[in-house]
């Protein structure tokens, strides 16, 4: 086991290392596979972690990688305290860790601890009767007088969040999956046997926690319906996708409970009990995702910062850009932010914000340098480093149950999960020596492989690697402060602020020629090239090109 005096910094040095830090999401089973059997691994991703470092980045997560029977693709654990086979063992763990300490980075994994896999002993004990020691350790009710389930609530993935069993002659409910019950976290033994699995990983080394649906923690004890969702509400979708009825309700019962605050105080005192470690969590709750944002990052005691899905969705425009930094600053006015164009459960960015194969590649790096230039901390999601767009893949070919269940209106996530691309001319382009991988490797993509870009100086991976270091050569876009500028055009203009440096930033997201006239009360001691982007600059006057970025040191 890693020791925790070499492998993480001191509070005082490195507590707030997340703040403005730029994470590296990796999926295991896409990243690289070192055994053949088609899969990703632990070991291929600490086969791969030179590669992460050399992008500039300062740390990974961990898409999860628990024992399980892979309903889910892993967020149905089975067991919160060891890896699953299909992925390596603890010791492959422990060395990934080291490895990453050794080059620098943080290593956060992904807690998924709102529900387990039916297969979690845990769940195996709780349904066998409704009087053992784990009897309430899920979310158990009775049926309706006319044998119908217990409330109107409805699942994620589709139909009732309500499963009959048998055994109880009682529902369970789920949020997911039927084999993913939810856990009872008003029930205290639940909550301290889940921060003990945290404590397990923590005496590991990790440096953080991806917290996955934290606002689905709790429910409401009554069981009272969800309200239908307000016609005239403009938040549908927010969290699914619109071909799912899940939206037609107004989820103010079934999650985003206010026992949640207790619950992540706690989870916080632990981790304030180890140095440099933090928390991230991943809010969807439609149009209040900022107030819950802002509960759950106020005051210092609970998250370290959250991030939404306001930049997950299709719009690639100033005003939507503005819309979300600008509201999360009026809501959230002590927490932190971390931005995200892509992840593994939406349409990769470059599908979202492209009008044409032949844009790809600048939309792409204009993408990352607005991303990289917003306050907040950054997410990158594997693979999107190399431009790749979201795979189209046959019915046949998904894997995803949500994709599945919906399909053909809504194909689901498996499009954004295909293997990384890392050998220009290998068969799966290196990702693994296996006939099939679990999902296939689009020639598109192949074509893109990390190996080919290296060589290229003009390339999107480079790209990335320069927009990097020139962000950690000006701190204020680490922490700086952030002002929006009026420009009356279809412009995203806005100031970020540290100390004695204020730098202008000005994107043009349309595809049309625009001239920015600069204020005047705005002087320029410097005008610099934001990689990939050379506009031109004269009398105050920027000219953009469609599709174009602007930086410059203000005096």
């Amino acid at each position: 086991m890693p020791d925790l005096n070499t492998s993480t910094t001191t509070a005082t040095q490195d507590g707030d290392w997340w703040r403005g830090a730029v994470i590296y999401q990796v999926y295991p089973r896409s990243f690289q596979d070192t055994t053949g059997d088609g899969y990703g691994d632990l070991a291929g991703v600490t086969k791969r972690l030179s590669y992460i470092a050399s992008l500039g980045v300062d740390g990974i997560w961990l898409s999860p990688f628990f024992t399980s029977p892979m309903a889910d693709m892993g967020y149905d654990v089975s067991d919160y305290c060891n890896v699953d086979p299909m992925f390596g063992t603890l010791a492959d763990f422990d060395q990934l860790i080291a490895e990453a300490h050794r080059l620098g980075l943080k290593v956060i994994i992904d807690q998924v601890i709102s529900h387990t896999s039916d297969q979690h002993p845990w769940f195996k004990d709780s349904r066998a009767s409704r009087t053992n020691s784990k009897a309430d350790w899920y979310v158990w009710a009775n049926p309706k007088p006319d044998g119908t389930a217990p409330t109107n609530w409805l699942s994620v993935f589709g139909g009732p969040a309500w499963e009959w069993d048998g055994v109880r002659k009682q529902y369970y409910m789920h949020n997911f999956l039927t084999s993913q019950p939810d856990l009872n976290f008003h029930n205290v033994e639940v909550q301290d046997a889940l921060l003990e699995t945290v404590r397990f990983w923590l005496e590991r080394g990790v440096d953080g926690f991806r917290l996955d649906t934290v606002n689905y923690y709790f429910h409401d004890k009554l069981l009272r319906d969800n309200p239908p969702h307000a016609p005239d509400s403009d938040d549908a979708g927010l969290d699914a996708p619109d071909v799912n009825p899940y939206g037609m309700q107004s989820h103010v019962h079934d999650k985003t409970q206010f026992e949640n605050i207790a619950f992540l105080q706690r989870f916080r005192s632990l981790l304030d009990e180890y140095q440099g470690r933090m928390t991230v969590g991943e809010v969807g709750d439609g149009a209040r995702s900022l107030e819950t944002v802002a509960a759950y990052t106020s005051n210092n005691d609970k998250l370290n910062m959250c991030y939404t899905f306001d930049l997950l969705g299709p719009d690639f425009t100033a005003k939507h850009i503005r819309d979300a930094v600008d509201g999360f600053d009026k809501a959230v006015t002590d927490g932190w932010v971390c931005w995200a164009f892509s992840n593994h459960d939406v349409v990769r960015h470059l599908s979202r914000f492209s009008e044409g194969v032949e844009e790809q590649t600048c939309v792409a790096k204009l993408a990352f340098n607005v991303l990289a230039s917003l306050r907040g901390s950054i997410c990158l999601y594997q693979g999107e480093e190399l431009a790749l767009t979201e795979a189209e893949l046959a019915f046949e070919d998904l894997r995803d149950p949500y994709g599945i269940r919906f399909w053909p209106a809504f194909k689901g996530r498996d499009g954004c999960r295909t293997p990384m691309v890392w050998e220009t001319g290998s068969p799966n382009a290196g990702f693994t020596t296996a006939e099939k991988p679990w999902l296939p490797v689009p020639y598109a993509h192949a074509m893109l492989a990390a190996d080919g870009q290296q060589r290229k100086p003009d390339s999107v991976l480079n790209h990335y690697k320069a927009v990097l270091e020139f962000r950690k050569r000006h701190a204020v876009l680490r922490d700086g402060d952030m002002h929006f500028l009026d420009t009356q055009q279809d412009l995203l203009a806005f100031t970020r602020t540290k100390n004695d440096e204020t730098m202008l930033f000005v994107f043009n997201l349309t595809r049309e020629p625009v001239d920015y006239l600069v204020p005047s009360e705005l002087k320029f001691g410097e005008v610099l090239q934001m990689p990939g982007f050379a506009p031109h600059f004269d009398a105050g006057v920027v000219k953009l090109d469609g599709l174009d970025a602007f930086c410059g040191i203000l005096t």
